[in-house]
């Protein structure tokens, strides 16, 4: 069993940035793979970025690219996705998550974290 908490969301002007964290326990070796996901009310849940153990691979969503960076740092057991240039249309619950393979979609996500939000107001 693999538990992981995010903490980090906030309400933050457009422009702005914030950094999430998502700290990982338990069996973290069964799903090295680390993701973040996001959902809208209203909307189902996306893909925004992705990180393999090493930190050596990363992917990102189109709407990420160039304002978003995923990191991790193994020794704290932790991912990070920074989040710079904020808009109002990234405002949702922003989920962490835990996989066997580098993944787009949902359905190959073995853990969910249990949510931060993100409110970027204009």
């Amino acid at each position: 069993q693999v538990e992981l908490v995010e903490s980090g969301g906030g309400l933050v002007q457009a422009g702005g940035s914030l950094r999430l964290s998502c700290v990982a326990s338990g069996r973290t070796f069964s799903s090295p793979v680390m993701g973040w996901f996001r959902q809208a009310p209203g909307k189902e849940r996306e893909f925004v970025a992705t990180i393999n153990w090493t930190g050596g691979i990363t992917d990102y969503s189109d709407s990420a690219k160039g304002r978003f960076t995923i990191s991790r740092d193994n020794h704290k057991d932790t991912v990070y996705l920074q989040m710079n240039s904020l808009k109002p249309e990234d405002t949702a619950v922003y989920y962490c998550a835990g996989s066997k393979i580098l993944t787009t979609t949902t359905k190959a996500v073995d853990y969910w974290g249990q949510g931060t939000q993100v409110t970027v107001s204009s």
